[in-house]
């Protein structure tokens, strides 16, 4: 089987000096360190674990960002994917989903992949709509929000649990090729081994300059970001501990969050 697992890198937010609100972007500072995405983390996992299963698999690993965003590239290849390939934007700052689902599935149209993994969505943006996009595209099937996936029938379909509302699962059987996004408690991502790693940090991926390729326009456009509005300001109890309790204990059963005490009949 050959598979592809599709990462995209995220701020570290312990690293993070901001953000700074641009009003049709944010900007996160000069000093912004970059991960992977948890949720692309379970994604290129089960890809291992399958090429562990079926011997022969080749696992391959996409990202789409700026050259300060390779590290997830590095991640991947630490944790054992064959190939790295780096679709390679000219500036930081959003791209649309459309847009990083074209340019995926212009690199990918016609290279053999069998399964395609994504997260089921990233952290920062939350769109969730790059997997199902990358499967319109190429004519695949698509499962989102996978918690559980076998391969079946020799390799030439796969078997899915999916979740949907109210905590239940959807069981279905895909024809490869296919696409699926995968939803976090599937599996828990190994740590990359030190070979591994020190591999990772000589192979060079293979680059894709997205500013060389036909231009795509985005079907949407991001107006602006704002701050979260606060919507209830907070109380400071003072005084000693004995204090502060009795009047916590006041504030709770004054919205009847705790009922009053009742004293024991004599």
């Amino acid at each position: 089987m050959k598979l592809l697992a599709c990462v995209k890198p995220v701020v570290d937010l312990e690293t993070m000096s901001g953000p700074h609100y641009l009003g049709s972007g944010a900007s996160s500072g000069g000093t912004t360190c970059y991960r992977i995405n948890h949720f692309d983390e379970f994604a290129l996992e089960e890809g291992l674990r399958i090429k562990e299963a079926f011997p022969g698999t080749t696992l391959d690993v996409i990202t789409v960002a700026p050259q300060s965003a390779g590290s997830a590239l590095t991640r991947g290849l630490g944790m054992g994917a064959d190939r790295a390939i780096h679709i390679l934007l000219e500036q930081e700052g959003y791209v649309s989903p459309s847009v990083v689902a074209r340019l995926i599935a212009r690199r990918v149209e016609g290279s053999g992949y069998d399964l395609i993994l994504a997260g089921v969505m990233s952290e920062d943006d939350m769109h969730a709509q790059v997997g199902p996009m990358i499967a319109e595209l190429l004519s695949m099937p698509v499962a989102t929000a996978v918690l559980h996936q076998t391969p079946i029938d020799e390799g030439r379909a796969v078997y899915v649990e999916r979740e949907i509302e109210g905590g239940e699962r959807e069981v279905l059987e895909l024809l490869l090729p296919a696409v699926l996004t995968v939803q976090t408690g599937i599996n828990r991502p190994r740590y990359p081994s030190l070979s591994k790693c020190l591999r990772a940090k000589k192979e060079l991926p293979e680059t894709i300059h997205a500013a060389a390729q036909p231009a795509i326009a985005p079907t949407e456009t991001l107006l602006r970001v704002t701050e979260p509005r606060k919507l209830r300001a907070g109380l400071r109890l003072e005084g000693a501990a004995e204090e502060k309790a009795a009047s916590l204990l006041a504030i709770l059963r004054e919205k009847a969050l705790i009922p009053e005490a009742r004293h024991a009949q004599p």
